[in-house]
């Protein structure tokens, strides 16, 4: 098993619906902002409404302050079949969290941060003992990606 220092300095993995927009689409789920990376940087209007447009890119970059400080390390995220299962792990002034969240058809994740403090072997016991990352939505089993991230 790897130690909290090897695995902050690991690369970080995004899975899934995060695949493409990593940080930017994790904070834009859980606040509610649901703005891509690409029309996050994109400097020209694009189709549609630009106040809107320009609102959300205002709130994504006040969000991406308030988020400075928490170093996502690992994070999946699926919504086969409209309903959705999030886990997101972070280190944050050198402790580990977590954050599990879901949702049915009719939300999104926006209001459900809410971070957990955890340890590598907790995660590990889960991870082997149990069924975290064995989603029943095959778009959002992470067990073996975690396990090989952590190094169990």
């Amino acid at each position: 098993m790897k130690t909290l220092d090897q695995i902050i300095k690991q690369d970080p993995v995004y899975l899934h619906d995060w695949s493409k927009d990593k940080k930017i689409g994790v904070i834009g789920d859980f606040e509610d902002i649901y703005l891509s990376k690409a029309q996050y940087e994109q400097r020209d209007l694009p189709t549609g409404n630009k106040d809107f447009w320009l609102e959300r890119k205002a709130k994504m970059t006040e969000k991406l302050k308030e988020w400075e400080n928490v170093n996502i390390l690992f994070a999946s995220y699926g919504n086969d079949n409209y309903e959705g299962e999030a886990f997101v792990l972070f280190e944050k002034q050198g402790k580990l969290y977590e954050v599990n969240a879901r949702h049915c058809s009719c939300y999104g994740l926006e209001g459900q941060f809410e971070p957990e403090e955890t340890t590598i072997e907790a995660l590990s016991f889960r991870l082997v003992n149990g069924s975290m990352g064995a989603n029943r939505y095959a778009d959002n089993e992470f067990a073996n990606e975690l396990k090989s991230f952590l190094g169990i």
